[in-house]
C-alpha cells in the first residue's frame, strides 16, 4: 500500500506538488494522467525515494520513505529514459544491476528479458538498440527482482502497436500476480484498458477521476 500524506515538493520558490494526499490500494493498477510538467514524474520520484519531499510523507507498507527506509524494499521502477551502459549487451547491463543487491541470479535475469520479448543471448550492445528495445530492457530491469510494487512512468514510449499490446498484456499479468502498479501514461486508452483507478495531475494537484 502507498500512502501520500499532504505531500509537497518545491524547487526553490516553485512548488511542484501541492499537498497531495492519496492512498493507492495494493494489488491494483493505478493510473496517473497529466500533461508534461504536471508533476507526475516528480511524484513518482518522491515515492521511490529519489527526491525528498519538502514536507508531508510517503508511506510504503507503513514505512516512511526517507526516514524508516531510503528506498521501498520491494520496488521496481522505470522513470524517464532508462540509462544503460551502451557498450554492453542487455544481459550484461542487467547482470551488473542485479549484482548491486544480490537478490537474483542468471536465470531470473534471462527470464525477465524473455518476458518483455528480448533475446537474452542477443550480442548487440545496448547502444545499437532501437528506442523500443531500450524501453523493453527498462521494463525487464524493473521486473527482474519480482518486486511487489512497480512504478512505470510512460512505459510504452518508443513501442510500436504490437509492442504496446504485448506490454499491456504483461502489466495485466503482473497485476494478476498480486503486484501493485502505478502507471503514468499520456494515452487515454492505456488508462481505459489497464487501470483500476485513474487520477489526474494538473499543475501539481491530484484529482481522482475513476476508481
Amino acid at each position: 500500500m502507498i500512502q501520500l500524506i499532504d505531500l509537497k515538493k518545491s524547487f526553490g520558490s516553485e512548488e511542484v506538488l501541492h499537498g497531495i494526499s492519496r492512498t493507492f490500494a495494493p494489488g491494483k493498477i493505478h493510473g496517473i494522467v497529466g500533461n508534461n510538467g504536471s508533476g507526475k514524474t516528480v511524484l513518482m520520484k518522491c515515492i521511490c525515494g529519489f527526491l525528498p519531499p519538502t514536507s508531508g510523507k510517503v508511506l510504503v507498507d507503513g514505512k516512511e520513505v526517507g526516514k524508516d527506509i531510503d528506498f521501498p524494499d520491494s520496488l521496481g521502477a522505470i522513470i524517464e529514459t532508462p540509462g544503460f551502459l551502451p557498450n554492453l549487451t542487455g544481459l550484461k547491463n542487467l547482470t551488473l544491476l542485479a549484482s548491486l543487491r544480490g537478490k537474483i541470479g542468471a536465470e531470473e535475469i534471462r527470464g525477465s528479458l524473455r518476458r518483455v520479448g528480448l533475446n537474452p543471448d542477443l550480442k548487440k550492445p545496448v547502444g545499437k538498440y532501437s528506442l523500443g528495445m531500450r524501453q523493453r530492457l527498462g521494463i525487464a530491469q524493473a521486473i527482474m527482482e519480482d518486486p511487489s510494487l512497480l512504478i512505470l512512468d510512460e512505459p510504452f514510449n518508443g513501442l510500436d502497436k504490437a509492442g504496446v499490446s504485448q506490454m499491456r498484456q504483461l502489466i495485466q499479468a503482473l497485476r494478476s500476480e498480486g503486484k501493485t502498479i502505478l502507471l503514468a501514461s499520456h494515452n487515454q486508452s492505456d488508462m481505459d484498458i489497464l487501470c483500476d483507478t485513474v487520477c489526474e495531475m494538473d499543475a501539481g494537484h491530484m484529482q481522482l477521476i475513476t476508481g
